[in-house]
Formats: structure tokens, sequence, C-alpha cells
């Protein structure tokens, strides 16, 4: 009798059963809880199912816009520095020379550096009294230090400095993926007809680059979106909230303040913009860059 080489059910079975208990069990509780007034430092009150209260409550809290207000603000200014920087980054690991193996190694190591060691030390960094970076501005002249962490017009930027050094390697990889994948010989016709690197770039590589772009900019975007990591390790929010993502407000309500359903609210309401732009990302990469019909 022939083996079938379908995997069977049984071996399937835990990888479902993961999926489930840590993966779409959160996920389902986290929008069931999201309609309950639930407050950890008063549990004799229970869950309370309040239906749509938490979300208009949420349209109309300042906090929670303001904070929408800088998590929108932090994905504009990191994600299209991060990407060009890692087409930058690409396009020289592309290329063929002695030691490109090692710089390739180089390149990836602020990626793989777990993101709470890298916040710590982008905090020692920018320290108003010991920091490189006070160092490079002012040598020892320490009477003219500055306090990047502290001053609300600059703490949002250290962190977004802190965010670009991480992932600028991780859209590099993605692009990487991309340029490789594009045949040579589209270059070498190129340069017969006299085409010079600029024109190469212009009518082969960027063309044939977008899919790559479009998808390190949708990655890029998600995680901005949902970054927290940073803003816990380096400011906790501050200075005076200029900080405050919504991811780390919904973190805040959660276990600082012990307000489940509100800050499973924030968590939906993360999820859903995250959502809706990838939607947004996946018709762009579909109508505009594979060609194909608006209605299609």
């Amino acid at each position: 009798m022939k083996a079938s080489n379908e995997p069977t059910v049984g071996f399937l079975f835990p990888s479902i059963i993961f999926v489930v208990v840590f993966s779409l069990y959160p996920i389902f509780e986290t929008f069931r809880l999201s309609f309950y007034r639930l407050i950890l430092s008063l549990p004799w009150l229970g869950q309370k199912f309040v239906a749509w209260e938490n979300y208009a409550d949420l349209l109309t809290d300042p906090v929670a816009l303001k904070s929408l207000t800088t998590s929108v603000a932090f994905v504009a200014v990191t994600t299209p520095v991060e990407v060009i920087l890692g087409l930058a980054m690409a396009l020289v690991l592309n290329e063929s020379f002695r030691g490109r193996g090692w710089l390739r190694a180089i390149v990836l190591v602020p990626w793989a550096v777990p993101t709470v060691v890298s916040s710590q030390m982008w905090r020692f960094i920018f320290n108003d009294r010991y920091g490189l970076f006070n160092f490079l501005l002012f040598g020892d002249a320490t009477e003219r230090y500055w306090a990047p962490l502290a001053e609300p017009g600059l703490a949002l930027m250290s962190i977004m400095v802190a965010d670009i050094w991480k992932t600028s390697s991780f859209a590099a990889l993605i692009i990487l993926a991309g340029l490789q994948g594009i045949p040579r010989e589209l270059y070498e016709a190129a340069s017969i007809d006299g085409a010079g690197p600029w024109r190469k770039f212009r009518h082969i590589t960027l063309p044939l680059l977008k899919p790559a772009l479009l998808l390190a900019l949708l990655f890029r975007t998600i995680d901005a979106l949902k970054v927290f990591d940073l803003v816990f390790v380096m400011t906790q929010g501050g200075p005076a909230d200029t900080t405050n993502v919504l991811q780390f407000y919904g973190y805040k309500k959660s276990f600082a303040e012990g307000m489940i359903g509100y800050g499973s609210t924030i968590a939906v309401a993360v999820f859903l913009v995250s959502m809706l732009l990838s939607i947004v990302y996946i018709r762009l990469l579909g109508t505009r860059l594979l060609g194909k019909e608006e209605g299609g």
C-alpha cells in the first residue's frame, strides 16, 4: 500500500493545541474582556458587562488620544527612515567584495540583540551625567550636559533613534532578499545598452524591488505601532506622557491601575489599527505593485 505524503492529524495536533492555547485563546479573551468592567483592585465587584462603554470611553479619553498621536508620530518618523537605511545597507551588502559575509553578520547584530538589552544600552548612552551622547557633544564640560530622556522635546526623538538603530537591519534583510531575486541578466543587458548605475537603479532595481520594500514597510509599521520595550525601559512613558504610546498606555491601565477591561479595549484598538494598516498595505501591494485591476 502506497504511503501518503500528507501529514496525519496526530502530527498536527500538538501544533494546533499550541496555536490555540498561546495565540487564539489570548486574542479571544482580550476581545471578551474589552466588553467588561473589571478592576483588579476591586475584586468584589466582579466582571460587569458594559457592552461598548469601554470603547466609548476610549474615544473620549484625552490621554488615549494623545497616546495615539504619539504612536502615529513614532511610526511616521521611524518607519520611512528604517526602510531607507535598510535599502542603503541592502544595496551595499548585495555587491561582491571581500569581507561581505562579515559585514552582513555585523549589520544584523543590532537586530539580534534583545530589545530590552538595547533599550538599556541607549538609556546609558543618553544619560545626563555619564552618557556617551553628551560626551561626544560636550566632552568634559559636564555642566553643559543635556538630559534627553527628561526633556519633553527630546525624549521621543531619543526612543526613535534607538528603534532606528535596532530595526533598520531587519528591513535591510527583507530588501536584500528582494535584491537577490532580481536576474543579473537584466543588469548585463542594461550595461550593453549604455545604462549607468543610476539608470539601472531607477529602471530595474527600484521597480522590481517595490514588493520587498512594501513588505518591509508593512512589517516595520506594525512593529512600530506596537512599540513597548523601548518606552518601558527608557522613559516609562515620560516625561509628562510625551512618550506614552498607545501600547504602553494599555499596559499601564491593565497592570499599574488594574483596569483589565479598559486595558483590553486599548489592546483591541491597537490590533484594529494594525489590521487596518495591513489591509491598506496589502491592497497597495496587490493593485499598484502587481498590476492588478482595482476591482479584481
